[in-house]
């Protein structure tokens, strides 16, 4: 199951383009640093090797996570055996990590939640068999994980709070004075040091990020929106089988070893919703919920009228579990893409027509008067849009693309003479559009036209021409120009 599934992912890497977010993660693969507004130094620096050894191949692109999402298959399987599954249940976790959304989501990525994936299920594995053996070492591996983790986000420090929680609620808590588990933690801060001094020196700007997540500025936001993704994030299909592993882990007399991580994911999930995060935050610890389910749905399918039980578990795979791969894979035509697998899976939309964008983009440079396109430059609202250009832009004549979203602001601001802008995924002239306190006139000049009929953040957007900047580029840059989530 773990081989299909990173074959499958590989298979269907080329179909589509790339997500905005991968854009992003190429140009900040330009500008290596220990750290980013909104991330670590890993996967920026991991898009930069990739694209060296293979400039262009979403392919080569994608292989990491491909690889990623089989491991988080087999280290599925690999809890449910530590739990005592035999055969028929580690293979029936398999199946439903291989088909869960967030596995073949994040594994059809180059994306910071794939490395965050594998590393909650690492760390969980450890934790794991540290509770069962008893042996304490294990908690080297575990802090391993998460200082690894904490390189591409600050995240993985959610799952040792959880942990930590767990341990006290359920025990044993000697383990809190254990020295190898003391060494743990030292090995998580030095390999997250980098990342962290990084963060301290800028006043932790992932704060920031994270309150503008909380404010609902980014997709997958809202509480109840969070609430209501962990029922989906899985598969519907699982959700009584991760809920009856919750409760095992909780309540059986012998998994009564493993209670911390049960008390963890409740621990963790309380503060995502607590604090405003994203429902998929905690969606690692809902696959180790759902290797414990698995045992328990086994057992149950094995006693009793096993003709009817069994039926039920085949019969619900079909509406339930196999739509993830309709939804989340790019197995139907960009051209044909209904929109409802957008309305389900926003990152679908965001994969589309990035060449297109940027021919949009290019009419409205060449319709601009020589001695105007000469100096021109262009300023982005998103770092995919900026992404985008960087990567499509010079083919087709267009300037450099600036942006003040998230890490783009650090990446350089336009020239101080910089006074014409074709300004890209704004909207001008309403109520609190900035171009008008930052430019004396704006003129609709184009809209963004990808040739397909998908609703996404781009398509159908505004292309404006400003002039007459108001005030220096160094007097707006960092102040208002600058903007997270």
């Amino acid at each position: 199951m773990a081989a299909t599934t990173t074959v499958t992912l590989l298979l269907l890497a080329s179909r589509y383009g790339y997500h905005r977010d991968e854009l992003y993660f190429l140009l900040a693969g330009r500008h290596l640093d220990w750290g980013y507004i909104d991330q670590g130094p890993l996967v920026p620096a991991l898009a930069r090797l990739l694209d060296t050894i293979a400039p262009g191949n979403l392919v080569v692109l994608r292989t990491p996570s491909a690889v990623l999402a089989g491991g988080a298959v087999l280290l599925v399987a690999a809890i449910a055996r530590e739990l005592g599954a035999g055969r028929g249940g580690q293979l029936f976790a398999a199946v439903l990590a291989a088909l869960s959304g967030i596995v073949l989501a994040s594994g059809h990525l180059l994306s910071t939640t794939t490395v965050d994936l594998l590393v909650w299920l690492v760390a969980t594995w450890c934790a794991v068999r540290l509770l069962r053996t008893g042996d304490s070492r294990w908690a080297l591996g575990i802090g391993l994980a998460l200082g690894v983790g904490m390189l591409s986000k600050l995240l993985p420090a959610l799952l040792a709070v959880g942990l930590v929680a767990g341990v006290l609620i359920a025990g044993p808590r000697r383990l809190l004075r254990d020295r190898w588990v003391l060494a743990a933690a030292g090995i998580t801060v030095l390999l997250a040091a980098p990342n962290l001094i990084w963060q301290a020196a800028n006043g932790f700007p992932q704060l920031g990020v994270a309150a503008s997540i909380s404010d609902g500025d980014s997709s997958y936001s809202g509480r109840l929106e969070s609430f209501t993704l962990h029922f989906v994030i899985i598969s519907p299909y699982a959700v009584p089988i991760w809920i009856a592993g919750l409760v095992a882990l909780l309540r059986r007399p012998e998994w009564r070893a493993y209670r911390a991580v049960g008390w963890a994911w409740v621990v963790v999930v309380g503060i995502v919703l607590i604090a405003g995060g994203k429902g998929y935050y905690d969606a690692p610890l809902l696959l180790v919920l759902t290797a414990a389910g698995a045992l328990v749905t086994v057992a149950w399918a094995s006693r009793g009228s096993l003709w009817w039980r069994r039926g039920l578990l085949t019969l619900g795979v079909v509406p339930f579990l196999l739509p993830n791969v309709v939804l989340l894979l790019p197995v139907l035509p960009a051209d044909r893409l209904p929109g409802f697998v957008v309305d389900v899976n926003y990152d679908a939309g965001e994969t589309i027509g990035w060449p297109e964008f940027a021919d949009s983009v290019a009419r409205v440079h060449r319709g601009l008067p020589p001695e105007e396109r000469s100096r021109a430059v262009v300023l982005t609202a998103n770092y995919g849009e900026a992404g985008a250009l960087a990567r499509y832009g010079p083919a087709r004549g267009l300037p450099r693309a600036y942006s003040g979203h998230n890490s783009m602001v650090d990446f350089g601001r336009p020239p101080a003479d910089a006074d014409v802008v074709i300004a890209v995924g704004w909207v001008g002239g309403e109520p609190g559009d900035p171009l008008g306190a930052w430019f004396e006139r704006c003129t609709l000049s184009g809209v963004v036209d990808q040739r397909v009929e998908v609703d996404n953040d781009e398509n159908g957007g505004s292309i404006h021409v400003c002039r007459g900047l108001r005030r220096p580029w160094s007097q707006i840059w960092d102040t208002e120009v600058r903007h997270t989530g």
